[in-house]
């Protein structure tokens, strides 16, 4: 079944980003801060199955990095990534934000969770530095919009700004 959210449960991402700023203001802890936004992203957007971050760390064979799975809310996850696989893989790999309507269609996508459908990735880039990504699924296919993105990414830069990621 494909089904699209409506227009009126789309999130006020700019009432969100300042929501952010607001609930991690005073604090700069890594840790901390990722467990505050994991848990206020999973409760204030809808259709979601999982929010997270993936912070990379060196690889467990070889060289490079991996992502190591981070504080999230939602059901148990891979715990190790190597970069270049998968949607978190290819995001920090390429530092760029991927949008998946059909995560079954991308190639060499990794099924955490069999009732994910669709899946956004943002990259985390402070100083020029690749901290990790922030992950979304949805069971829903085609839950994210374009706007949707850009909500997130303002949401992530309000993360970083108010984080400490040494």
């Amino acid at each position: 079944m494909h089904t699209t959210p409506e227009r009126s449960t789309r999130p006020d991402y700019s009432l969100l980003t300042r929501q952010v700023a607001s609930i991690l203001e005073g604090e700069r802890d890594l840790t901390a801060n990722a467990a505050q936004f994991s848990a206020f992203v999973y409760d204030t957007i809808a259709n979601l199955n999982w929010a997270g971050f993936y912070l990379t760390v060196p690889a467990k064979k070889g060289d490079g990095h991996d992502l190591l799975v981070g504080p999230f809310q939602g059901k148990v996850a891979c715990a190790r990534i190597p970069f270049g696989r998968g949607v978190c893989g290819a995001s920090a790999q390429e530092r760029r934000t991927i949008l998946v309507p059909d995560v079954h269609a991308f190639p060499g996508h990794i099924a955490c969770d069999s009732a994910s459908n669709a899946e956004i990735v943002i990259p985390l880039v402070k100083d020029g530095k690749l901290i990790g990504v922030f992950d979304i699924d949805s069971p829903v296919l085609d839950r994210f919009s374009e706007e949707d993105q850009a909500g997130l990414e303002a949401m992530v830069a309000a993360f970083l700004d108010a984080t400490d990621c040494a």
